[in-house]
């Protein structure tokens, strides 16, 4: 409908399109631009997109009270009768706020935007172009697209974007960016798609994202990516900048990626569920690619299988060259990872391989990855360089939601308290424990057994983004 309205605008491209047809040359032409000929044909406009999606876009306003430590000689009667209940100027709470984007896809009241703009928030309002302010609450949160689902809660005259087929973009394709740039109030900006299927851009790690040369700047993370007819078709998250402006290189997250969490969202599930392929991947290198016989490295090649898992059920195997996932190429594991994961739980997704020389196609099953034991999390409070982290069973789900090798054993750091003894010695979410003081760990309990017991030195064995790290601290 809206396409129409456009189209009406420019009866001068009509009518050379027609003037082409008409024409009797044994060669086809190719079209000749014909300069407008009235007001009304200049006056073409992307003022109904606007219209159609402006109201959906809101402005994301986060808030968090931050305790301090009380300066320690407020108390003391002689520093408050020379500077008074003042004291040094260092307030006991400080509020800490974040300012983003947002976009309504669903009139029962969810508003989707990037886990960055609400992260760390206790507190989350949404403000429409018309003035209106109403109370959020945080449904869903999930780092691994940086993206977050938020339930208002007033729903009246709530208008929703309709999400758009990102697979059908091309490069060319005109884009409208919709947000709230620095804070300046709504505004929008007009580019085209400048490529697609990007995943290097370092947010997330389940991504393929679409670049854009329409303006994207602070304060539009978690804004709306419209198509020309007013379809969402991805969240702005991500600019490359070296000044913190817009330098024409913008980065939104496909709409096939933002349908799967709202739907785990509507779902009533806290964090998002994906397919599970129970597998490890490598990229596929130039000398690799020309001794199979291919005329460029476009592929994942499997490294591993996990016993079990939808991959091995498959009949995939070590060496096996992962070409295409539903007939669409995947060049890399980033962009198989992006492909699979969009795949709908439930049913079977059709993988075209290459082993020793021939073309295969296996289907594998699309199913959750299992909780095959209790995760059993366990606070480290005992003193030691552990204190303060949350530790779990691993499980090919756990290994999922973190992003980690799902084929490795251990115990892996579920969360770690801000400003704890091991976020500061430098443990990370994700880390897993292979060992400590030369004892394998291969439950929670495990590892809170052997902290418990004081020692004069920690020799702690981590694996961690597939390195195997050995410390010693001190007891």
């Amino acid at each position: 409908m809206q396409r129409k309205t456009i189209m009406s605008r420019a009866p001068w491209l009509a009518g050379a399109m027609l003037a082409l047809a008409a024409a009797s040359a044994p060669v086809i032409a190719q079209p000749i631009p014909a300069v407008p000929q009235s007001r009304e044909q200049m006056a073409l406009s992307f003022a109904p997109i606007v219209r159609q999606s402006a109201g959906s876009v809101v402005n994301v306003y986060g808030a968090r009270v931050e305790r301090r430590p009380q300066n320690p000689f407020m108390d003391d009667p002689f520093f408050r009768r020379f500077f008074g209940d003042g004291g040094f100027g260092v307030p006991q709470e400080r509020v800490q706020r974040s300012l983003g984007s947002g976009v309504v896809v669903d009139v029962s009241g969810l508003v989707v935007t990037n886990n960055h703009v609400i992260e760390g928030m206790s507190e989350v309002r949404i403000a429409f172009a018309d003035k209106r302010e109403v109370e959020a609450t945080i449904l869903l949160r999930d780092p691994r697209t940086d993206l977050a689902v938020l339930k208002l809660s007033n729903t009246r005259d709530l208008k929703a974007l309709e999400l758009g087929d990102s697979d059908r973009l091309e490069v060319g394709d005109l884009v409208l960016a919709i947000g709230n740039p620095f804070g300046v109030g709504q505004t929008v900006t007009q580019g085209i798609v400048s490529a697609l299927a990007r995943t290097q851009v370092g947010v997330g790690d389940a991504q393929s994202f679409i670049q854009t040369d329409a303006a994207i700047n602070p304060g539009n993370s978690g804004g709306a990516l419209v198509d020309m007819q007013g379809r969402l078709i991805g969240i702005n998250t991500a600019i490359f900048s070296r000044s913190g402006g817009s330098h024409g290189i913008g980065f939104a997250i496909p709409a096939a990626m933002v349908r799967v969490v709202v739907e785990s969202a509507k779902a009533g599930a806290t964090t998002v569920r994906r397919p599970w392929f129970g597998a490890r991947l490598q990229a596929l290198t130039t000398e690799v690619a020309d001794g199979l016989g291919l005329d460029r490295p476009a592929g994942s090649v499997v490294a591993s299988v996990v016993e079990k898992g939808p991959a091995a059920e498959a009949g995939l195997r070590r060496s096996d060259v992962i070409l295409s996932v539903d007939g669409i190429g995947v060049d890399d594991p980033e962009a198989f990872g992006y492909r699979f994961a969009t795949r709908p739980i439930g049913g079977t997704a059709s993988l075209t391989i290459l082993r020793s020389g021939r073309r295969l196609v296996l289907p594998v099953k699309l199913i959750p990855a299992p909780e095959t034991r209790p995760r059993e999390p366990m606070v480290i409070s005992a003193r030691s360089p552990l204190a303060g982290a949350t530790v779990m069973n691993l499980s090919p789900a756990l290994a999922e939601e973190l992003s980690i090798d799902a084929g490795t054993e251990g115990v892996v750091v579920g969360d770690l308290e801000e400003g704890s003894a091991a976020a500061r010695v430098g443990f990370k979410k994700g880390d897993i424990i292979v060992a400590l003081n030369g004892e394998r760990m291969a439950t929670s309990r495990d590892v809170q057994a052997a902290v418990s017991e004081r020692k004069r030195a920690w020799e702690i064995t981590i694996s961690r983004g597939g390195q195997t790290i050995t410390s010693v601290f001190p007891g």
